[in-house]
């Protein structure tokens, strides 16, 4: 079992920054890589950002350029740096593990909001 929990959400302006954090804890061994996901109101949720146990990343197109995907030394922080944010970008914001046996591990979410 691994356990994800995200926090870092808020309010902020267009143009702005936040910078979510994931953490993880159980068995942490497991995962083969973490995503953020976002889903806004009345939308499907749609892929973020992923970072590999080997340390690859890759974004949306959407995102890419603005966002930045990493983690901490010892792989149990993962973090969002969002910046030149623009209201499009208000979502809640979800942590995602894919472990080993194609399991997928959730958080609860953290809202994002961006206003002009």
């Amino acid at each position: 079992q691994v356990q994800l929990v995200e926090s870092g959400g808020g309010l902020v302006h267009t143009g702005g920054s936040l910078r979510l954090s994931c953490a993880a804890s159980g068995s942490i061994f497991s995962i083969n890589n973490v995503n953020w996901y976002r889903q806004a109101p009345g939308k499907q949720r749609e892929f973020v950002a992923t970072i590999t146990r080997g340390g690859s990343t890759s974004y949306a197109d959407s995102v890419r350029g603005r966002f930045t995907i990493s983690r901490d030394n010892t792989k149990t922080t993962m973090y969002l740096q969002m910046n030149s944010l623009k209201s499009e970008d208000t979502a809640t914001y979800y942590c995602n593990a894919y472990a080993r046996g194609g399991i997928d591990y959730w958080g609860q979410g953290t809202q994002v909001t961006v206003s002009s």
